[in-house]
């Protein structure tokens, strides 16, 4: 066990999120593993990555991919062996990249041995999670499910047990001690083997202060009963002293519905519970508050939430895609004839934000939504439950068709395009995901070999970013713009930098600052004196 440092290594880093079943597969089986991670750790290195967010790789029977944990100290046999996990820590650990492992602790899959426990009847296991008596024909409670309809499900002896998320995903009771001792457990277990910090999946939603009844909503009735509760601080707390401090950790939090002083809270340094958090609001920017129904984008709301999470936390963690979330050339930018100059403004704006930038696979070469024709081309468990809600709300299959082909998870699930050939490089066999047609040009071999790639553009981000003193530790303040347009000034005691971030396909008239552009994703004989071209970056330094 190595003892806790003063030294935040992760301030500093830039964390790159692999998601295994779509990363690269090393046997031809067509899904993801370890040995495949391992393969591509010095193109990690190359790309400047000083730390893998790894989704789950633990053993599970794959209902929400990993998410449905049956056995937190195995590995799941399509990823590989616990060897190989060993082997890739180790790996990674000499090229100077840490590993973070998601951590799922808001429910485990109906196969984990406790959950099978309790079905039999087990009292210490039954405690373990939420099994209650319904109320005549009704449930225990009115709460929904994240992905649609009710959060409890009939077990063959007639009882009800909680699952905020699929009935495959039973929630754990967080005021049992037992389950407290047998999570810490984990986390030991993995911090020893050398990871350098978790990932906690909705973990502000972990304890539930009381099983009454919620003030009815068209999504998710019962979530004041368990959002951001004091017994949740409490758990983070308790995880931090016994744990996490013990270790020179990183511990990020996915915290849904959050407001800046909720996040302000689970991440204040003095209250030692998250290290970070990841926020929702800039996501669902084009939503009608629900990610289904989805309406215009507007550059600058996305500005406006930006700009208030900068100030709000001292340490954000950015990201503008992830595998829950659709890409972000196609959330914010444009797929079409701005396609490249829009997928590299994102780069450079994600990089150039005060706090800890994430990047997702395949979001370095550009990659786009899913070409899916149909829902059957899915895999995504929430997409097939959402599909049955809007069902239910009476919605013709066209409608849902549409409304769920540009929502699905499974848009950033295709497997990463590794070169142009048949299957992208990814696999010698049969892809589990569908993989795009334009792997034909978006893929890393043929963006390595192009100066002025989308690649490229990364890595020498990521480089510019890490050498300067503004971009790390500086301060953030935006500047007065016009619509759609996005200008701010990291500023530190030796540098000042204006960041310039046109988010629209038109010309915009702008006010520059400073002497000299150090950084553009267009070429100097392109760029104008006067006005940002479309979805055009910069940055310009000014003297002190």
């Amino acid at each position: 066990m190595a003892a806790a440092g003063t030294k935040k290594w992760w301030k500093n880093a830039i964390v790159y999120q692999i998601y295994p079943r779509s990363f690269c597969d090393s046997n031809g089986d067509g899904i993801g593993d370890i040995p495949g991670i391992i393969s591509k750790l010095h193109y990690l290195k190359e790309l400047g990555v000083d730390a893998i967010w790894l989704s789950p790789v633990y053993q599970s029977p794959g209902y929400d991919n990993g998410y449905d944990i049956s056995d937190y100290k195995g590995i799941n046999p399509e990823y590989g062996t616990m060897e190989d996990m060993e082997k890739l820590i180790s790996k990674a650990k000499r090229l100077g990249i840490k590993i973070i492992m998601d951590l799922v602790i808001n429910h485990t899959s109906d196969e984990h041995e406790w959950f099978k426990k309790a079905l039999a009847g087990d009292e210490k296991y039954r405690n373990y999670y939420y099994f209650r008596e319904g109320n005549g024909r009704s449930y225990p409670n009115n709460w929904g499910s994240f992905f649609g309809g009710r959060a409890w499900s009939k077990t063959e002896k007639g009882d009800y047990y909680l699952h905020l998320f699929s009935k495959k995903q039973p929630d754990l009771n967080w005021q049992n001690p037992d389950v407290f001792d047998e999570i810490t457990d984990i986390m030991r277990f993995w911090l020893d083997k050398g990871v350098a910090g978790f990932r906690c999946d909705v973990i502000n939603i972990i304890y539930k202060q009381s099983l009454e009844n919620g003030k009815k909503r068209l999504a998710l009735t019962g979530r004041e009963h368990y959002l951001n509760t004091e017994g949740c601080h409490e758990l983070l707390k308790r995880f931090n002293e016994e744990v996490w401090s013990k270790y020179k950790t990183f511990i990020v939090g996915e915290t849904v519905f959050v407001t800046p002083d909720d996040a302000k809270l689970l991440s204040d340094e003095n209250r030692k519970e998250l290290d970070a958090v990841f926020f929702f609001e800039h996501m669902d920017v084009d939503n009608y508050g629900i990610k289904w129904f989805k309406k215009g984008f507007n550059p600058s709301k996305l500005i406006k939430v930006l700009d208030k999470w900068q100030n709000a936390l001292e340490v954000p963690a950015n990201y503008l895609e992830n595998h829950d979330q659709i890409r972000s050339v196609n959330h914010f930018g444009n797929v079409g004839k701005y396609w490249e100059k829009s997928a590299k403004l994102l780069c450079g704006l994600n990089l150039s934000l005060r706090g800890v930038p994430f990047i997702y696979e395949g979001e370095e070469i550009g990659m786009t939504n899913g070409d899916f024709k149909g829902l059957k081309e899915l895999k995504d468990v929430e997409s097939y439950n959402i599909n049955q809600s809007l069902r239910k709300m009476l919605l013709v299959h066209s409608i849902r068709r549409k409304l769920i082909l540009q929502t699905t998870r499974d848009n950033a699930r295709t497997p990463v395009q590794w070169d142009a050939s048949d299957n992208a490089g990814f696999t010698t066999g049969t892809p589990w995901l569908k993989i795009n047609a334009n792997k034909s040009f978006i893929n890393v071999e043929t963006e390595l070999r192009d100066d002025n790639s989308i690649l490229n553009f990364y890595k020498n981000m990521i480089e510019f970013r890490k050498n300067s003193e503004a971009l790390q530790d500086g301060n953030y303040r935006r500047v007065a713009s016009p619509s759609d347009v996005f200008i701010f000034t990291r500023e530190s005691t030796h540098e000042r930098l204006y960041i310039y971030c046109n988010l629209s396909s038109f010309n915009k008239a702008v006010e520059f600052y400073g002497d000299n552009i150090i950084f553009s994703n267009y070429e100097e004989a392109e760029r104008e004196n006067f006005f940002l071209k479309p979805y055009e970056f910069r940055i310009v330094v000014a003297n002190i």
